[in-house]
């Protein structure tokens, strides 16, 4: 059995330069990033209910049945959609925005997949108690459980959450990987009212893949999906902000990197941030400036990546 630590990559403090940097790039998300900090910060520190309720509704008591239903709901978020989408690259920079809001550091816990094990019984399910076991002891450290006071929250990523918790109806699913979704299960149920700042964050592309049970624990799930005409000129405009672009050029780019034809979609975030805007420089660099001609081109020859099938992946 490996060293529990050794199931992380390096533990890193929100916020960073890169990470906030990385938030702040991802322009069009605007409804998931302003939902995202309530609930995460809510499932953090669930005192904050209690405050809320004393301004607003001073009949409320502290055991009010509907705070305590939000307080028992277990700190797992969902991230789920097509690739590209943003999702993982927000799950690993929103701690920045949530350490701002809050005024406390965060950590970030990034799972690897080696967590699956190699197969050998009782494998799958030794690594993940090892695993929350090792992040809940640190999370623990982030309360002053004497004055209830919230110092420090720990975020665990996982990504590919699939590939952990596949749905337990598959008829092919080895029974070492049913015992590992049971033992995460487990794990999830442990921390549903505990009180610790922790906070545990699925990415998939597979939202149907995921075991129900999985599911209906989530605390949120937030889908993200292709961004539209006015998204995707928000990412073109900022990214272009200084090359003095017309805004029929704009508009052109908007046009070429949507979707073209029913089995055609549009581009993706990373499409664009990550494909598109790089390629265009290195074409017009080092002698040309960038064109509308140019970047109509770099645009065609690139294409949007193929859509995520969820079902036939499923």
């Amino acid at each position: 059995m490996p060293n529990p630590t050794s199931l992380f990559h390096p533990v890193i403090t929100l916020p960073d330069d890169v990470r906030a940097d990385r938030y702040a790039r991802l322009v069009g998300l605007d409804s998931i990033k302003a939902r995202l900090r309530k609930e995460a910060a809510v499932l953090a520190d669930p005192s904050t209910l209690t405050t809320w309720a004393a301004k607003n509704h001073p009949a409320v008591t502290p055991d009010d049945q509907a705070i305590t239903l939000l307080k028992d709901r277990a700190p797992l978020l969902l991230f789920a959609g097509d690739v590209g989408s943003g999702k993982s690259a927000l799950a690993e920079s929103f701690g920045c925005d949530l350490a701002t809001h809050m005024g406390i550091e965060v950590e970030l816990w990034r799972l690897k997949l080696s967590t699956r094990g190699s197969g050998h019984v009782g494998e799958m399910t030794g690594l993940i108690n090892s695993a929350f076991e090792e992040v809940t002891c640190e999370a623990k450290l982030g309360r002053n459980y004497s004055t209830g006071k919230v110092t420090k929250v720990t975020i665990m990523v996982i990504d590919e959450a699939d590939a952990l918790v596949q749905s337990r109806e598959a008829t092919q699913m080895h029974h070492e990987d049913r015992a590992g979704v049971d033992a995460f299960l487990a794990e999830i149920d442990s921390l549903a009212g505990s009180g610790n700042p922790l906070l545990v964050v699925m990415c998939t592309n597979r939202l149907t893949a995921l075991d129900p049970a999985v599911k209906r624990r989530a605390a949120a799930t937030f889908e993200f999906g292709r961004p539209n005409d006015e998204q995707r000129r928000q990412v073109i405009t900022t990214a272009f902000k200084n090359y003095d672009l017309a805004a029929d050029t704009i508009d052109k780019l908007v046009i070429a990197t949507g979707p073209q034809a029913p089995d055609r979609c549009g581009f993706t975030y990373s499409d664009l941030t990550q494909r598109l805007v790089p390629t265009a420089i290195l074409a017009a660099y080092p002698d040309d400036a960038i064109t509308t001609d140019l970047l109509l081109t770099v645009a065609s020859d690139l294409g949007p990546t193929p859509a995520f099938n969820d079902q036939a992946s499923a």
